[in-house]
């Protein structure tokens, strides 16, 4: 069967690398293996691979190029809404703006916090010395 641009496939992850995940073909295309570039996995910032895809996962990616020599070129980012990918493993919508980054790191940052003082032991009012 020949992909083209554009098509939705569905595929199981075979191998992840520190750039993308390699992708086998099911259904009609069985036996296709494409490529998803980690700038095409998520909206956001992917520092780790491995936090989105894992090995044998099943995922829906659409084809950005189908290039001579069979190289498939995927994508998980610019899957049309309507058809949502396969779950990864930390589903997250990305930041819209800078202020959205800001005020989620400010609102982690604030748990962090006070998850630390919650751990800290109870201090008393500060002692005098005695000279």
């Amino acid at each position: 069967m020949q992909v083209k641009n554009g098509e939705i496939i569905e595929g199981k992850v075979t191998g992840l690398t520190k750039y993308g995940a390699f992708v086998s073909l099911t259904g009609e295309a069985e036996g296709i293996t494409g490529m998803i570039h980690i700038s095409e996995i998520s909206g956001g910032f992917v520092k780790d691979i491995n936090e989105f895809l894992k090995v044998g996962q099943d995922v829906k990616a659409v084809v950005l190029n189908a290039g001579d020599g069979g190289k498939l070129a995927l994508s998980i980012k610019q899957l049309p809404k309507t058809a949502a990918p396969v779950e990864t493993s930390e589903t997250r919508e990305a930041p819209r703006s800078f202020e959205d980054m800001i005020n989620k790191f400010k609102r982690d940052s604030d748990e962090k916090i006070a998850d630390l003082k919650h751990l800290e032991p109870k201090k008393g009012p500060p002692r005098r010395r005695k000279d």
